[in-house]
C-alpha cells in the first residue's frame, strides 16, 4: 500500500512528491505519456533543449517560489524579448517605446500617448466584443497590425464573436524596454527543465504509458490518498458533459543554420500566416551549435486525443466546473490539483505556489 498515488508526473505532482518522499512517504505515480515531466518536458537533440509543449520561459515575483526551484537547478539570465512579424514588419513586444517608434515614426512619451489616446476615442460606447475593447485600450493601428490576427488564430474566431472581457488589460510601456514579464525573477534552467523533474521525482515508483482512469477503480486501492492532476471530467467518466478546451500542435524542423531567426520567440500576428509564433529553441540557452532547431505552433481546437492546453472560461465552462466540484465532494482521499483538475491556466510559478500550499496543509509544513 502506498502512501500517495500521484496521477500525472508534471510539476504541481514534482513539487508534491518530492515533499512527501522528503517525509518518507512512499509514493507511486501514474502517467499517460512515454515521459515525466508534464508540458515543461524537453527533448534534447544535438545539445539543444527542445521545448516539446511550447515555450517555457520560468519567470516569477514570488521569492519563495524562486528560491525553492532553484534548490533543483541553476538558472541563466535569458530575458523574454519577443518580436511580431506583421506581414514582414517586424515590432517589439510588449508594445513599448521600441514598437511605437516602428510603427509611427514618434519619438517621444507625449507624441505615443497623444497618438493612442486620438485612436481610443473611436470606441463611444461599452465595449461590447473583443475588438472593440482592444481598440479602447491601445486604439486601431497597434489593434490591426498586433492583436487581431494573432486573437483570431489562437480562439479560432473573428474579435467580433469573441467577449470584450478575454482582454481586460493590454501593457502598454512609454519606456524602450523590451522585457516581457515584469517579475523581477526570470530565466532557463541551465540544462533543460528535465533535470528538475527527475529529481523531483526521485525515489518514486513511476509507471508510463498508462492511463489511471481506465482502471481506476483498482488504482484507488493501491494508496491511502491520491494526488489527481489529470483531467476533472475524464476522472468522472464526462458524467456532465465535457470541458472545452483550445489545444496546440507542434512542426518542429532541423535547420542546417546556426541563427535562423535571431530570437526564441517571434510571433506571427497576420490572419493569413497559419501557425501563431516559431520557437528557435537554442535562444533559450544562447547555444552556439553549428544547427538550430525551430518550432511551428498552430492553435486548434481541442478534441479528444489532444493535448488540453488552455481553458475555455465561459459561463458554461464555469457553470460545469461547479458541478463536478460538488462530485469531487464524495471523494475525500483524492486531492485534485493542477491546471487540468481545477480546469484553470496556471504559469509555472503559480503551479508550484499552488503544490506548495498543498504540501503545507497535507503534510503538515511547507518543503
Amino acid at each position: 500500500m502506498y502512501d500517495y498515488l500521484l496521477v500525472g508526473a508534471g510539476l504541481f505532482a514534482g513539487v508534491f512528491a518530492h515533499a512527501a518522499r522528503e517525509k518518507g512517504k512512499k509514493c507511486l505515480v501514474i502517467e499517460k505519456r512515454s515521459h515525466i515531466g508534464g508540458n515543461v518536458y524537453c527533448e534534447k537533440l544535438e545539445g539543444i533543449n527542445i521545448h516539446k509543449y511550447g515555450a517555457h520561459i520560468f519567470h516569477t515575483s514570488n521569492k519563495s517560489v524562486w528560491d525553492y526551484i532553484n534548490r533543483f537547478a541553476d538558472f541563466n539570465n535569458y530575458v523574454n524579448s519577443p518580436i511580431a512579424n506583421f506581414k514582414g514588419e517586424l515590432f517589439n513586444l510588449p508594445f513599448n517605446m521600441n514598437t511605437f517608434t516602428k510603427m509611427w515614426g514618434l519619438v517621444t512619451p507625449d507624441e505615443v500617448k497623444a497618438k493612442i489616446e486620438a485612436q481610443k476615442r473611436e470606441i463611444t460606447e461599452e465595449p461590447s466584443n473583443l475588438e472593440e475593447q482592444a481598440i479602447s485600450l491601445v486604439g486601431k493601428d497597434i489593434y490591426l497590425k498586433l492583436i487581431k490576427g494573432y486573437t483570431e488564430k489562437q480562439w479560432g474566431r473573428d474579435c467580433k464573436d469573441l467577449p470584450a472581457f478575454i482582454i481586460k488589460r493590454l501593457p502598454v510601456r512609454y519606456t524602450f524596454d523590451n522585457n516581457y514579464f515584469n517579475d523581477p525573477y526570470q530565466g532557463i534552467p541551465i540544462g533543460g527543465y528535465n533535470p528538475i523533474i527527475e529529481k523531483m521525482f526521485a525515489g518514486c515508483d513511476i509507471v508510463l504509458e498508462t492511463d489511471f482512469n481506465e482502471n481506476r477503480e483498482e488504482y484507488l486501492k493501491k494508496a491511502k490518498k491520491i494526488v489527481y492532476t489529470g483531467q476533472l471530467d475524464d476522472f468522472f467518466d464526462f458524467s456532465l458533459g465535457k470541458f472545452e478546451y483550445r489545444s496546440l500542435r507542434f512542426e518542429t524542423e532541423r535547420i542546417e543554420s546556426e541563427n535562423y531567426q535571431g530570437v526564441a520567440v517571434m510571433n506571427y500576428t497576420d490572419r493569413e500566416t497559419p501557425y501563431t509564433r516559431i520557437i528557435e529553441h537554442k535562444h533559450f540557452e544562447f547555444g552556439k551549435q553549428p544547427v538550430t532547431y525551430i518550432t511551428r505552433e498552430y492553435s486548434m481546437e481541442w478534441q479528444e486525443g489532444r493535448e488540453p492546453y488552455y481553458p475555455v472560461n465561459d459561463i458554461r465552462n464555469q457553470e460545469l466546473l461547479e458541478k463536478y466540484k460538488k462530485l469531487a465532494q464524495d471523494y475525500p482521499n483524492v486531492i485534485f490539483g493542477g491546471r487540468l483538475a481545477e480546469y484553470k491556466y496556471y504559469d509555472m510559478d503559480k503551479t508550484i505556489e499552488a503544490a506548495l500550499k498543498l504540501v503545507e496543509t497535507e503534510l503538515g509544513e511547507e518543503k
